[in-house]
């Protein structure tokens, strides 16, 4: 074996890489001084990160039942998940870099192999393991430990508070899958159901498409095949219907000749059709299959990803993919726990697998700071309801036109549930609701050209929030100076933030929610390592 190790109770292979320097590695640490840093860290440190306890928690993943090859160590490979994080590689890239890349090989404790010491296939068997174990958010958590602790930035490990200051905050992902109209949504999952029969029957999938009666999958594309003026909007009403009827007399030649053995590996892709018919298709009044109008709350743009959905960072910005969440640590550099949500979910959804991964690691919420975003989160009700303090910045007060009168110039008693306007004009409210003004009394208000535009015979409409207290006390936050210097603090999360895109891209490098969960974490679990090697710089 390349790297030395001893048996365990596991009867695995345990990765125990030597400690000393060589003088080959000497010089290679002195060499990264200044550029890609990380790798010298983690050989000096790769004994304190993979400890006797944290390999046997990678070790509890594996079954011993000794059958099929001995694994490789764990914690061998889970460095080689690190190693391919920080550099931003690619599975066979890995693979290559650990025989010609003499850091990577210093990192690994194969100096010299002239073969690679994992397979593709291995590596990515254990990344599966990994996030079929949740071992990914363990990873994370030891490095939170690490960072917490300070056992390699002083030396020894000292007691630390439980209680917990963190900032949250999200960015959004472009997903991996390619984002289809309905057209390629079906023509797409109908295309991958015909190479998949043609592969399990060996079949020609042309035979396939004739037989099905999907002609259209003959030319190298579905639209290709339609071959009409997308122009014309009747023309494009035959080809929704063509697409139909081709891609259900394909389903049915599915049901009729391929038996339940054959037909199973094609469910996602059958599953997939059903889908976007559903979401997308209606039948019109005159009995012609059409594109419904409006777009389905949870409509799926992508066959290759299931998953990824449209999302919006504003009214004109769109994305379609995924959300990524983090939150930081103000008081260590940290990143504590992570969360990936769907781009259409709203990013208070994102906070409460954030808040069970923190309870996880027996800390305690005491201060929460947030985007706008996150307050309706029951992550917030439950750090108020323990007496912790919930910093945002409130929603913004301004007008519809400029000149007129703002919401700050009502008066809000909420304890009574009453507004009343700068004419002294009162309503009674609900949280939640939009108040509607008296018509009349506006309407011969002498302070009418000052509060609303609204059409005669209208009156001046204020929405109260729901949570129309808190904004109130956050307001009140936002006017002082202290106040206003807390609310900055969320700026740590940003930059997080930041390093994290730096690191990882604009574009999910999986499918799916879990995996691209996975590569946030180990990203996030770089990063932590990336703050303790800071920490030593600076101080040496």
């Amino acid at each position: 074996m390349i790297c030395c190790a001893r048996k365990v109770t596991t009867d695995m292979d345990r990765w125990t890489p030597r400690v000393g320097l060589s003088a080959q590695e000497k010089m290679l640490i002195k060499r990264l001084a200044r550029v890609r840093t990380l790798f010298a860290f983690f050989r000096l440190h790769r004994h304190e990160l993979f400890d006797d306890g944290f390999q046997e928690q990678l070790e509890s993943m594996y079954r011993t039942t000794g059958a099929g090859l001995p694994p490789h160590a764990p914690a061998f490979l889970c460095m080689v998940l690190l190693l391919q994080g920080y550099v931003g590689a690619s599975d066979a890239e890995a693979v290559e870099l650990s025989v010609v890349d003499l850091r990577w090989q210093m990192c690994l404790d194969c100096i010299g192999a002239e073969a690679a010491p994992f397979s593709q296939g291995a590596l990515q068997l254990f990344r599966e393991r990994m996030v079929a174990h949740d071992m990914d958010r363990i990873l994370l958590e030891r490095t939170v430990t690490l960072v917490r602790s300070g056992v390699m930035t002083e030396g020894e490990k000292h007691a630390v508070t439980k209680a917990l200051r963190v900032a949250v905050d999200s960015r959004p992902l472009a997903g991996a899958g390619r984002v289809e109209d309905t057209i390629n949504l079906l023509g797409h999952a109908a295309r991958s159901i015909v190479k998949l029969v043609s592969k399990l029957t060996d079949r020609e999938p042309d035979d396939i498409c004739r037989k099905a009666g999907i002609p259209l999958l003959l030319a190298p594309s579905i639209k290709a095949g339609l071959d009409i003026d997308w122009s014309d909007p009747k023309q494009k009403a035959m080809a929704i219907e063509v697409v139909e009827r081709q891609v259900s007399s394909l389903q049915r030649w599915v049901d009729r000749h391929l038996d339940e053995a054959i037909s199973e590996p094609l469910r996602p892709y059958i599953d997939a059709i059903t889908q976007a018919h559903d979401q997308d298709l209606e039948v019109s009044k005159n009995g012609a299959i059409q594109i419904r109008q409006g777009v389905a709350p949870e409509r799926r743009i992508s066959i290759q990803d299931a998953e990824m959905r449209h999302g919006r960072k504003s009214k004109s910005k769109r994305f379609d993919g995924y959300k990524e969440h983090i939150a930081r640590d103000l008081d260590f550099h940290a990143i504590v726990a992570c969360a990936v949500t769907p781009a259409n979910r709203p990013e208070e959804e994102g906070a409460v697998p954030i808040a069970d991964d923190i309870r996880h690691q027996k800390l305690r919420l005491v201060e929460l700071h947030i985007d706008r975003g996150y307050v309706n989160s029951p992550v917030v009700d439950e750090v108020f309801a323990a007496g912790g303090t919930v910093l945002a910045k409130p929603w913004g007060q301004r007008a519809q036109h400029p000149g007129l009168f703002t919401k700050l110039d009502f008066k809000i008693d909420l304890r009574s549930q009453l507004i009343t306007c700068p004419a002294g004009e009162v309503e009674q409210f609900e949280p939640g609701e939009t108040i509607n003004f008296d018509p009349e009394a506006c309407g011969a208000c002498p302070l009418r050209s000052k509060c609303t535009q609204a059409a005669s015979g209208k009156g001046r409409t204020v929405s109260i929030a729901v949570d129309e207290d808190r904004q109130k006390k956050f307001r009140k936050l936002q006017e002082t100076k202290p106040g206003r210097a807390l609310l900055r603090k969320r700026t740590y999360v940003e930059h997080a933030l930041a390093h994290i895109a730096a690191r990882k891209g604009y574009r999910a490098r999986y499918v799916g929610v879990r995996r691209n969960l996975f590569d946030l974490r180990r990203a996030a679990a770089i990063q932590n390592l990336e703050g303790i090697h800071f920490i030593l710089r600076h101080a040496a």
